[in-house]
This record gives structure tokens, sequence and C-alpha cells, in this order.
């Protein structure tokens, strides 16, 4: 089953409440909900908001996305840590996502390097103790920046509860075919994300501190199927693989959407995601991991 989740992050900059959000997204044909880890926060303070609120919506939260520290004090590090796998429980999440830093590979050093393996290590183990997770993001700007720098990443922590969550843009963007480079990464893909750009050279749009920011550009910013990075390719390895597994677990694929009209553009995208994989693949149904 392929089961395609709209972000919370796309409503950043919205006055949305959750129940808003999840009657919207029930109705459109979404499967679940990827909440940024600052609204999952937020929104504990709302009592009757949690995942089993969100289950009898006919919805789920797959992943609850935040920025696990690997430098500075590590003590503090593995409590934030326990504090987010708090935070998962309550939304019923299994999967909780990271950065693997804020620095390229390119700019660390072997001791560096070591430094920050080490440190997801320990974090990925806090995790693993509470039965979920830890996905790493393919991001520019971290030791998951390139296809070599993350497999060598994984290979190096090697615990069963570290994956990757395949930003598809992200990957293609470091120079790789991301049909191939999915092929390398299989083993430890957890998670997809989907978006697209108009062209190469606007990339830098998406960069965090653009994104984050209200007044930021988002030049450039266009549906799935229709920028730079060709997404047909993969889509139909996506659905052809997840055919031939013989208990496949479901394929999650969430929607990044960054630009400006989230409600017509998510909506869109995800009715010509499900029409691209019907037509290629009339048995599937979705789309979402690959474990």
């Amino acid at each position: 089953m392929i089961r395609f989740h709209l972000c919370t992050i796309s409503f950043r900059h919205q006055l949305v409440s959750l129940p808003e959000l999840a009657t919207w997204a029930g109705a459109t044909g979404f499967d679940g909900i990827e909440l940024w880890g600052v609204h999952a926060r937020h929104l504990l303070q709302q009592p009757g908001l949690d995942g089993r609120w969100l289950k009898s919506q006919g919805l789920a939260i797959p992943m609850v996305s935040d920025y696990l520290p690997l430098d500075g004090s590590e003590q503090e590090a593995i409590h934030y840590t326990r504090e987010l796998c708090r935070l998962a429980r309550h939304w019923q999440a299994p999967k909780l996502r990271t950065f693997a830093g804020h620095q390229g590979s390119a700019e660390l050093d072997q001791r560096q390097r070591q430094a920050r393996t080490r440190r997801l290590q320990t974090l990925t183990r806090c995790v693993a103790d509470e039965g979920l997770t830890l996905v790493v993001e393919t991001h520019p700007g971290t030791l998951a920046d390139t296809v070599d720098s993350t497999l060598t990443l994984l290979t190096d922590v090697d615990h069963p509860a570290l994956g990757i969550n395949f930003d598809v843009l992200h990957v293609w963007e470091a120079g790789a075919d991301p049909k191939l480079a999915l092929q390398q990464m299989a083993p430890w893909v957890r998670h997809f994300h989907f978006k697209n750009i108009r062209h190469r050279d606007q990339l830098g749009v998406f960069a965090p501190a653009n994104v984050y920011s209200p007044a930021g550009s988002r030049q450039g910013m266009v549906p799935v199927l229709d920028g730079a990075c060709d997404y047909r390719p993969l889509l139909d390895t996506l659905a052809g693989w997840h055919q031939s597994q013989t208990h496949p677990a479901p394929l999650d694929i969430s929607l990044e959407w960054f630009g400006p009209d989230s409600y017509r553009v998510l909506c869109s995208d995800l009715h010509q995601l499900r029409q691209n994989v019907r037509q290629n693949h009339p048995q599937s149904q979705a789309l979402a991991v690959c474990q």
C-alpha cells in the first residue's frame, strides 16, 4: 500500500487548527499528517488531540519531524530525544525525523565526522529503546548530503532502528539519479518527501532559513510533477517494487509543499500522483515506505 501524507509545515504561516486540517485531509484523500515537531509540542496543550483522536478521523501520524542535536552536551541531547519520543507516542507516530547535523560532509574532518556519527548512534539507541524508528533526511548541509556520505553514515551507525527519509529533490540536487540512489539506499528507506523546483538554479529557495521565514522567497516552487526533477521514473519504480514484495510494508510519502495556496496545490498533487500510479500499475492504491 502506498500512503500519501500532507505536512503541517506547509501551513506554518497560516492560522489553521489541526481539526480543520484533519477534516480537509480526510475529505481530500490523504492517508495521514506528518507533524512538524514545534506543532506537535504546542498541540499537547489541547486536550483530546492525540494519535487516538486522529485515528478516529481515519488518519494517522506517520512521523514527527524535528531536529536532534548532534553536537553540544550529550546529556541534553539524550533528554531532548527522550522528550521527542514521548511526543511521538502521544501522537502514535512510529517514526522520528531528524537532520544529520547542520554541516555538510565536505566541511567536516574525520574527527568531527566520527563525533557526530557516535552521537547519532547514541540517539538512535534512545529511540530504539522506545520502540520507534529514527530517520535521517537526505538534505544539503548535513552528513546526508550525498549518496556516498549517507551510505557511510548508515553503515557506521549500524543500527536497525536508523533509516532514511528519502527526500527525492535533495538527492537530485546532489547530482544523483533518484531512481539509482533509491536502489542503493533501499534497505534503509523508511519514508519519502516529495517536492519540486522549476529550475535547478532556484534550489536555494529551499534553504531552511528561507523556508521558515514568512517573508522568504517562494519563487520557483512548483507542483511535484511540474518541475525540473522528473518523478515519473521513480513513481514507476516504487509502484512496481511495492507490488513485487511478498509482504510489503506501506510506502509512506509526504508532500512537502512550502509555497503559497497550500490547499489547492496539495489537492492537485495528490490526485495527479494517485492517477499516475494507477495508470502505470492499476492494482496500486497509494504510496509510502521501503523496509
